[in-house]
């Protein structure tokens, strides 16, 4: 069962055909244009074959179809915003990287029990390459890309965050008083220290993610674990999860490291959100003029992509609390890809509540 959507489409209406009122409450990057309905569409099609999952019997045919059809819509779904919002310089390497990485990371681990553990695939998934069904490598490009992009935003704020506070410690005395002033960014697009960041993030959203996910397909027969080895989280092997930690972090920073056209902005929305918004400016302070942060909690153009992300994680806590009635599952995912998420979201919470106080019409 693979829950959760990523989508966005590119933007049809560029922030000067928007009234400055409306800035901020209508986000562009939500309005597709003809060819930016494609991860829309997609993403529908995941929600759509993901509601009656759960309550199809375990092991059949039903649910093994309606896997199959949630993996390719969401894979498609990555892959045409990647190319929508990145271009396809961008999703030409990102696909390179994940699917040659993933089918290795795989194909090593059924042969050798490194660095997931020992487990084997039965023939349920369908069509394989090396041992291992392309389904799965398909699940790793799919779910690196959001991650990568959910990583990003934490970081962009990490370091926002570090500089605002080096700044206020540090004013410089100008004539009208002491002034708070930012300290050059330099590496804000780059530097060791936000790659890693960057990478480990990335790399529990995949670990965590996979605390949901290994369980319900053991269930369902896609795969089998055998007894001893390492201590048991659920019925995996906690390798499995240091696996997925190591192999997700990789690929995020192998992503992370392609041309990106839109790396710059994230720093930029990133530092207008943490602003005071008597700092940050008015309605219209961002550099695209969509007046701090977009209507959908996020930055140019992931929002929606973000806000799936989040829409995996609650449905898979969700499902395995009302459906599968497995708590400790609910309770190990819930932690393990709830932190980096909760690290994101409250922060962009805290800038839109901020936001919309300071724009407020006084009463």
């Amino acid at each position: 069962m693979t829950h959760g959507v990523g989508v966005v489409a590119g933007a049809s209406l560029s922030s000067a055909d928007i009234p400055p009122a409306r800035r901020g409450r209508i986000p562009a990057a939500w309005v597709p244009t003809a060819g930016g309905w494609a991860p829309v569409l997609a993403a529908g099609t995941v929600v759509a074959v993901q509601i009656p999952y759960p309550l199809l019997p375990t092991g059949g045919a039903g649910r093994l179809w309606l896997t199959v059809g949630q993996i390719v819509a969401f894979f498609v779904a990555s892959v045409s915003h990647a190319a929508l919002r990145r271009g396809w310089s961008f999703t030409s390497g990102y696909l390179a990287i994940t699917l040659v990485v993933g089918l290795t990371a795989e194909a090593v681990g059924i042969r050798t029990g490194w660095p997931f553990g020992r487990y084997s695939y039965t023939d349920r998934l369908g069509p394989e390459i090396a041992g291992v069904p392309a389904l799965i490598v398909l699940g790793w490009a799919m779910m690196t890309y959001p991650a990568l992009l959910a990583a990003r935003r934490l970081t962009a704020r990490w370091r926002t965050d570090r500089r605002l506070t080096a700044a206020a410690a540090s004013p410089r005395h100008h004539r009208g008083g002491d002034v708070a002033v930012m300290p050059a960014e330099g590496a804000s697009t780059g530097g060791l220290g936000r790659a890693v960041v960057t990478a480990v993030a990335g790399g529990v959203l995949l670990a965590g993610w996979d605390l949901f996910l290994d369980p319900r397909m053991a269930a369902e027969g896609f795969w089998t674990w055998p007894p001893g080895g390492w201590p048991a989280l659920n019925g995996i092997p906690l390798s499995n999860a240091v696996g997925w930690l190591a192999v997700g972090a990789l690929l995020v920073a192998l992503v992370d490291r392609l041309p990106d056209p839109t790396r710059a902005q994230a720093a930029a929305h990133a530092e207008t959100d943490a602003r005071p918004p008597a700092a940050a400016g008015n309605d219209d302070s961002r550099p695209d003029g969509s007046g701090g942060t977009d209507g959908d909690g996020g930055t140019d153009g992931d929002g929606v992509l973000l806000a799936l992300l989040g829409w995996t994680y609650g449905s898979w806590v969700f499902a395995y609390l009302a459906f599968f009635r497995q708590p400790w599952v609910a309770l190990a995912g819930g932690v393990g890809m709830g932190l980096p998420l909760l690290a994101l979201a409250v922060p962009a919470a805290a800038a839109v509540l901020r936001r919309r106080r300071a724009i407020r019409p006084a009463s």
